[in-house]
């Protein structure tokens, strides 16, 4: 006896929608070809991972709690070993970097610590969407992790532009009224307000306090997701907007997969609005996520924590190392494609002021299929952004990365992506002149047809 295939058609419905696809794409591209030059991913860099350091790190957390927090040897292995409160073990050493380096004064109750920010993402979505008249609002172009996870909490998705300046504000103003007008409720707009994924673009400190008063006119949230903050080009980072929300209108959205370890999977939500019954947003949160991963691992936990401890409490610190090779990695791509592709060929990009992404415009369609062919005939990977946005502008634009890349690999990946668009721009002209001479065919033949129909005497 067989049994009958399941139709997908019978799953849930975000399991039909692209953006559950992109990054299964995108990843199996990378396992396809690990040998190209890869400015796909939005990974740290590798060359300081050291696996003596997980154990340094552990080690460090767990003499804080026996010297400090003054447990008892069976408490300890009781904090680590068992599955742990569920809104983490962390939470004090969290709100305290956070004040350190963030200037965010958060109290650790109002602090959420999650399998990832991926999983923090969900949960603020899932409690947000309420009924069919609840939307999410998403700067575009936007992280496909956001509009996946809005996908799977069922919350619909609207898109505003974010043009050079990181969000168009009357843009975001008018589709928050129009939405309002026809019955909706905008619960959030999602934003990074530095050096966004997949774009770059920051927030000027001007754009942030005019955010955050449309927000409290208009009565939504702003989830900030901020992994990037830390490294900007220069010493001076604008304020984020959780450190100058006085009305609560902020929910923090952060990780410790860029500045931490990525492989621990930790990341954490600040969640400090009051509820009706008297408690925090966060403590609502903290409900879902006992019924969706119970709680974060323990000893990921520990390991994020023994790296905080060691360096203060300051990911600054931590990452001082990380911080200016991001910072030479970025000068050294920009010098590297305004070397290859100078005014009036027809490649442009961005300058963004720092973080691990920029965008390059192309005079031909970036799509998966180029992105195949790069990767096999050239040994070249980047994403296509149109797994970020819709429309012409995303068709003809991808995104690079380099914050895992060495200058060198830089000089060679970039000779690879010249020599593609070489070829793909004299195909692109190729077809150009073909479809041209194709229409001028078709003119001369209709000229020739009215011609004759017009020497053709007239009909009573």
């Amino acid at each position: 006896m067989t049994t009958a295939a399941i139709k997908v058609t019978d799953l849930h419905a975000s399991l039909s929608d692209p953006a559950l696809d992109s990054m299964n794409f995108l990843n199996e591209i990378a396992n396809r070809y690990p040998d190209a030059v890869s400015f796909a991913p939005g990974r740290p860099y590798e060359e300081f991972f050291d696996t003596r350091l997980i154990h340094e790190y552990l080690e460090r957390f767990e003499n804080y709690l026996r010297q400090e927090k003054g447990l008892t040897d069976e408490q300890v292995c009781r904090i680590l070993f068992q599955y742990g409160r569920t809104k983490g073990v962390i939470d004090d050493l969290v709100a305290k970097h956070l004040a350190i380096d963030e200037g965010i004064q958060a109290a650790p109750e109002s602090i959420v610590v999650t399998v990832g920010c991926q999983e923090a993402m969900f949960l603020v979505l899932r409690a947000l969407r309420a009924d069919e008249r609840d939307v999410l609002l998403t700067v575009a172009p936007a992280y496909v992790g956001i509009v996946g996870a809005a996908r799977l909490a069922d919350l619909p998705t609207v898109a505003v532009p974010g043009g050079p300046a990181g969000v168009d504000l009357p843009a975001l103003a008018e589709a928050i009224r129009r939405l309002k007008a026809e019955g909706r409720r905008p619960r959030a707009c999602y934003i990074v307000a530095d050096h966004s994924n997949p774009s770059g673009i920051s927030l000027s400190t001007a754009d942030r306090h005019a955010l955050l008063k449309l927000a409290e006119a208009e009565d939504f949230l702003i989830l900030e997701d901020n992994p990037y903050g830390l490294f900007s080009a220069g010493d001076e980072r604008p304020p984020t907007l959780k450190s100058i929300d006085t009305g609560r209108r902020v929910v923090y959205l952060g990780s410790f997969a860029k500045t931490g370890m990525p492989g621990a999977r930790v990341g954490y939500l600040v969640a400090d609005q009051e509820t009706a019954g008297g408690g925090l947003l966060a403590d609502e949160l903290a409900k879902i996520k006992s019924m969706l991963t119970v709680n974060t691992s323990p000893i990921a936990q520990a390991v994020v924590a023994g790296k905080l401890l060691t360096h203060g409490c300051s990911l600054v610190q931590a990452n001082e190392r990380e911080i200016a090779v991001y910072r030479r990695n970025m000068t050294a791509l920009l010098d590297a494609l305004a070397e290859r592709f100078p005014a009036g060929s027809g490649i442009s990009w961005n300058r963004p002021h720092g973080g691990f992404f920029l965008v390059l415009s192309v005079p031909f369609d970036a799509d998966d299929a180029l992105l195949e062919r790069s990767a096999r005939e050239f040994g070249v990977l980047w994403t296509p952004m149109r797994h970020f946005a819709s429309g012409p502008g995303a068709a003809r634009a991808i995104r690079l990365s380099c914050s895992v890349l060495t200058p060198e690999r830089i000089e060679d990946g970039l000779d690879r992506l010249a020599a593609l668009f070489a070829t793909t721009t004299e195909k692109a002209e190729s077809k150009r002149i073909d479809t041209d001479s194709r229409h001028l065919e078709q003119t001369i033949t209709g000229l020739d047809s009215y011609t004759s129909i017009q020497k053709e005497p007239p009909r009573c």
